[in-house]
């Protein structure tokens, strides 16, 4: 396999995990939002609050390295 032909895939699966992290924040952030208009701050209030934290952080991750990649390819 070609090296662009790599990073392509590489790329693929990046954009595919960026788009199931997408939506996964949208449920939880709809769930938090769901508690918090009810005014339910108890445990599970907070342990959503920080997966959602969890999952902006590894979106930022998935996204410098769509971005690495595609330098990457540029450089090919």
């Amino acid at each position: 396999m070609a090296k662009i032909d790599e990073i392509k895939e590489i790329l693929n699966t990046l954009r595919i995990t960026m788009s199931i992290v997408a939506g996964i924040l949208v449920v939880l952030v709809g769930k938090l939002f769901a508690k918090f208009e009810k005014q339910e701050f108890g445990t599970i209030f907070w342990v959503v609050f920080f997966v959602i934290m969890i999952f902006v952080f590894i979106e930022a991750i998935v996204v410098l390295k769509i971005s690495n990649k595609t330098k990457e390819i540029k450089d090919l």
